[in-house]
């Protein structure tokens, strides 16, 4: 397994042997969440986490790393000698893998020692801003195809080996049925697809004899790339002509790519012709510089694709390059408890929520979402929430305005423990599992959230408690800092 002891920015270094020597044993409680939905959308999947645990567990500062960190000149003799002991020992909560999330919302809660906690910053953010982003692009294209097969496309495209792994894991997790990714089939036990390129076709005296070659090697599942010379005139009643002899040996999965030219006249012309020749087991797989919105257009206009590879926009997540995903210290424990924090800022929507949370999700009779409330990890909602009490609902930022939750079926808590005391508590799930229950978070989304233009905002609110908190802090820290200026 490979460890990310050096996967992080120099200033947690700097920062966790300033803790080693000022205050070694204070405690503390960091949330990771996210300040909006990328892409203008109504929702996000968080991924990532899985891969995240194995790499928590793994850091472990060896000879060698140790070596590097003492040629920088930075770090004393005392503290180089405590990161060769290193290894995480505290308590990380996390809502599963493939969940729907909203902004402001805590995904992870870390607790545990300050310099532990404070280290694992950006090796957090780093698995689970670019992995969630990604998982979203994919189920924003596979809900525009109406639930269509989408392959991932997009190793030659993708930021590095890594980020075409990591991409390929996601874009499954997001409801991609197959990767073209072989490393990442085998990593991960994705279904791996692929059949020609046009140097295959322009290799051979005709196209013809390209498609019959291949035909003869791969007889099953044979799709054939027919727009290296001219779609219609060519490439299909050549497809035809070797369907038909398949057809006759008793094989009838088959089908033909498009690579170039109006996908939507393509499709249904092609459509019609492998009709009219009575081959209407063909396949129709669609590609080029696709994307959901492209892709709900050619939809909307009757195409008869049937599989869409997508490459680029998606493994570089086109249009929002990156998750807005932040880390921030929500409590301190000096050894009288832990006391909230709490970060102030000029922008309302950047004033941290503080204190030890969790987030409760409510759900209609229909099984759908309807709201989510943040509230302290002390306060035990699940009596009212048993007897279908009321719940005030209250804004994060806007002090007004709240609303009464009186209709609700049932609610469920996001947050779990997955490493207790340095140690994983809970098993490492399949992806084929983390898909499926991420298919069911889609589904219990109204269609209002998953709307690709101008999407209902998910409501997610503020405890009473948690209010009333945030406030005190709010009035308690503007007053230090007036006195501080007189």
């Amino acid at each position: 397994m490979r460890n990310f002891a050096l996967l992080t920015d120099m200033y947690e270094l700097t920062m966790i042997q300033g803790y080693y020597f000022s205050n070694p044993n204070q405690e503390a409680v960091f949330d990771m969440f996210f300040r909006r939905q990328p892409f203008d959308g109504g929702f996000t999947i968080f991924a990532g986490l899985d891969p995240l645990i194995d790499a928590i567990s793994s850091i472990r500062f060896t000879d060698e790393e140790i070596a590097y960190l003492d040629s920088l000149g930075l770090f004393k003799p005392e503290f180089l000698h405590y990161l060769g002991k290193f290894k995480f020992t505290g308590d990380i909560y996390s809502v599963k893998e493939g969940t729907v999330v909203f902004p402001h919302e805590p995904l992870l809660r870390v607790q545990g020692p300050l310099i532990e906690a404070q280290f694992l910053e950006s090796v957090i953010l780093n698995f689970i801003n670019f992995q969630s982003l990604i998982a979203t692009k994919t189920a924003r294209i596979v809900i525009a195809s109406g639930n269509g097969a989408i392959i991932e496309f997009g190793l030659r495209r993708a930021h590095g080996s890594d980020g075409a792994i990591s991409a390929a894991r996601a874009a499954f997790i997001g409801g991609a049925f197959a990767t073209s990714n072989v490393h990442a089939g085998k990593m991960f036990n994705i279904p791996v697809r692929g059949t020609m390129a046009h140097s295959w076709v322009m290799s051979f005296n005709t196209e013809r004899d390209a498609f019959e070659n291949y035909a003869e090697l791969y007889p099953e599942q044979c799709v054939l790339l027919v727009d290296t010379f001219d779609t219609l005139k060519s490439g299909v009643p050549n497809a035809i002509h070797v369907f038909k002899k398949l057809k006759k040996k008793g094989i009838k999965d088959f089908g033909i790519r498009l690579d170039s030219g109006d996908l939507e006249y393509l499709s249904k012309e092609a459509r019609r012709m492998f009709d009219e020749a009575g081959l209407r087991e063909v396949k129709i797989y669609a590609s080029n510089e696709l994307d959901e919105w492209i892709i709900h257009q050619i939809i909307e206009n009757g195409a008869p694709i049937d599989a869409w590879g997508v490459g680029t926009k998606l493994v570089t997540a086109d249009k929002d390059p990156s998750l807005t995903g932040v880390y921030k210290i929500v409590a301190t424990n000096d050894g009288r408890g832990f006391q909230p924090r709490l970060k102030i800022s000029n922008n309302p929507e950047k004033i941290t929520n503080p204190g030890i949370k969790n987030t409760y999700r409510f759900y209609d009779n229909d099984d759908k979402m309807i709201a989510d409330l943040i509230c302290l990890d002390e306060e035990d909602l699940s009596e009212k929430i048993e007897r279908k009490e009321s719940l005030r609902f209250n804004h994060p930022s806007i002090n007004y305005a709240h609303f009464m939750l009186r209709d609700y079926a049932h609610a469920t808590k996001l947050l779990h423990p997955v490493i207790l005391k340095g140690k994983r508590v809970d098993r490492s799930p399949s992806l084929q599992d983390i898909q499926n229950f991420t298919k069911s978070q889609i589904n219990s989304l109204d269609a209002t959230y998953k709307r690709l233009l101008n999407p209902h905002i998910y409501k997610v609110s503020l405890s009473n408690d948690l209010k009333e908190l945030k406030q005190n802090l709010i009035k308690e820290y503007c007053a230090m800092f007036n006195n501080e200026r007189r």
